[in-house]
């Protein structure tokens, strides 16, 4: 079972509901803001198709109860259609996951993904079978619905996202083999589909994998026990962004962290102590000096 018995009792007392429940949770939202003058109806066919594509297939040979699917959201910003049924926009994604024993959601996953180029027509299914991409969107789609999985299983057990970014990276092979595609490409741009998967399965990668479970698991899980327990091992564990930055001072994976937990930081420094937070303070404000006013909050949290 792949919450190591976090949500044993749960999923016994939900257990007719859920055998055979899906791995996703997700929301797909078309932003047509930018477009005028089209039809809309095919964005909202496409919304209503992707949301199923992604709710539906079963990703994973894991157990999911229902109350474990990831909770996600697929923003997709249209700025541009042509008459070929060729669309220009991006892409956010943004996923969490439930504490344990406790009412709060923490944020896994907040990137924004600013090319995305596709062809779309109207009742065109999705579709994926392993090794085999129709076209730029449901490569997209699939790739961060592994992506998610990654991190979801990571924050639960150590490293056992590995598969997941596995199959992340074969869809990036895949999508190279595409010349038409954007947003694959090496080297391209620091911030695309491969610079963001690279960054998650390099030789840097174990060491940041590691602290997002103990992170999650030893920090948050921990908190709705003992808080004070929980917190002390995630002020401790932040030590290890500083380890991440000084082997590589660019990867991706501080601007991962950042967009996703900085502000949970922030709150979870309210209870620490004077020197906790003074400590805490310089030590972030090392990693990302460009946050520094954000992290004012740190010293004023009372």
């Amino acid at each position: 079972m792949k919450r190591q018995g976090i949500f044993l009792f749960v999923m016994l007392f939900l257990l007719p509901l859920s055998v055979g429940a899906q791995e996703m949770n997700a929301k797909v939202v078309i932003n047509t803001d930018k477009i005028t003058g089209t039809n809309k109806q095919i964005y909202t066919t496409l919304q209503k198709a992707l949301t199923e594509f992604i709710n539906n297939k079963k990703w994973t040979d894991a157990t999911f109860s229902i109350n474990e699917r990831i909770q996600c959201t697929f923003t997709i910003t249209i700025n541009e259609k042509t008459a070929d049924d060729s669309f220009s926009g991006e892409i956010q994604v943004v996923a969490r996951r439930p504490v344990y024993n406790s009412t709060y959601t923490t944020t896994l996953f907040n990137y924004r993904d600013k090319d995305l180029d596709f062809q779309y027509t109207e009742y065109e299914p999705f579709e994926y079978t392993q090794n085999t991409l129709e076209n730029n969107l449901t490569a997209t789609i699939v790739y961060y619905v592994y992506t998610l999985l990654g991190l979801d299983f990571d924050s639960f057990s150590s490293l056992s996202g590995t598969p997941y970014y596995a199959q992340a990276t074969q869809i990036v092979t895949l999508a190279q083999s595409q010349p038409s595609w954007n947003g694959w490409k090496a080297f391209e741009d620091e911030h695309n589909r491969q610079a963001l998967n690279t960054a998650l399965t390099d030789n840097n990668a174990e060491r940041y994998r590691k602290f997002w479970y103990s992170y999650h698991l030893k920090g948050l899980d921990e908190m709705a026990g003992n808080p004070d327990r929980g917190r002390t091992n995630i002020i401790a564990d932040l030590a290890t962004l500083q380890e991440v930055k000084e082997a590589r001072p660019s990867t991706l994976l501080l601007q991962l962290f950042s967009s996703s937990k900085l502000d949970e930081v922030i709150a979870i420094y309210s209870e620490a102590s004077s020197s906790e937070k003074q400590e805490g303070y310089k030590m972030l404000s090392e990693i990302y000096p460009s946050e520094t006013m954000r992290l004012e909050k740190i010293k004023k949290n009372k």
